[in-house]
């Protein structure tokens, strides 16, 4: 019996540790990226490997574009859309994740997430689009390293350009290309308020570029984009 304890005392502390270097690992390359621009994400893994099924010769779409070199626009209408309090909160938006609960409740399925900018980050750069306690909880310590180390523009500007604008199109720069043939820089109002209006489902807007849905969503964020504060 007491051998038995043992060997799970010794199991917990190895299981304790990996985890801890786990953790290690994930704030290591939150430091690398603070300073270095990351050239993948694991969702452009996973994306690149389900466009491979289909075609082994896909490459995705994505051109990396400093911040200075995003449409205002742009910035205005994704914190508009995404996340309000960006500038404000540290990593959590607590109201709105309360809001996003009872419109779920009242929906009776789940309509809304409450995610900020910072949450979307974090599992863009590390996790799978799996809805887990884990996932949840691993998106959390990693939403608190990226607040603790990264400033508000580098979240922003690495958001902007690491997250998924269509089949196979990633970042600002490709999107502006791919959707209206100029650069991010160059994105008027109207362009960036329908861009913002994609991110929840870029895929199935790529498909459906005409969809009713759509141009409501953007009329409301354009009328949300003059109060929208970004760093």
């Amino acid at each position: 019996m007491r051998q038995a304890f043992a060997w799970l005392k010794k199991l917990i502390l190895g299981l304790v540790a990996v985890l801890l270097l786990y953790q290690l690992w994930l704030f290591g390359w939150v430091l690398w990226w603070n300073w270095v621009n990351p050239e993948t994400t694991r969702f452009m893994s996973i994306r690149l490997d389900e466009l491979r099924v289909k075609d082994p010769q896909a490459q995705l779409k994505r051109e990396w574009s400093a911040y200075g070199r995003i449409s205002a626009h742009l910035k205005q209408a994704i914190v508009a859309a995404e996340d309000a309090k960006f500038v404000d909160h540290e990593g959590f938006d607590w109201e709105g994740i309360q809001h996003a609960i009872e419109k779920n409740q009242r929906k009776g399925r789940i309509v809304a997430g409450g995610s900020t900018i910072s949450q979307q980050l974090a599992k863009n750069l590390f996790l799978t689009p799996a809805k887990t306690s884990w996932r949840k909880a691993e998106e959390a310590v990693i939403t608190l390293m990226l607040e603790a180390v990264w400033s508000k523009q580098r979240i922003l500007e690495v958001y902007l350009n690491v997250i998924e604008w269509g089949n196979g199109v990633f970042g600002a720069e490709a999107a502006a290309r791919h959707y209206y043939g100029v650069s991010a820089a160059q994105l008027s109002r109207e362009q960036a308020a329908r861009l913002a209006g994609m991110v929840p489902s870029p895929r199935f807007y790529d498909r459906n570029r005409n969809a009713p849905g759509l141009a409501r969503k953007s009329a409301i964020i354009l009328a949300r984009m003059p109060s929208a504060e970004v760093p």
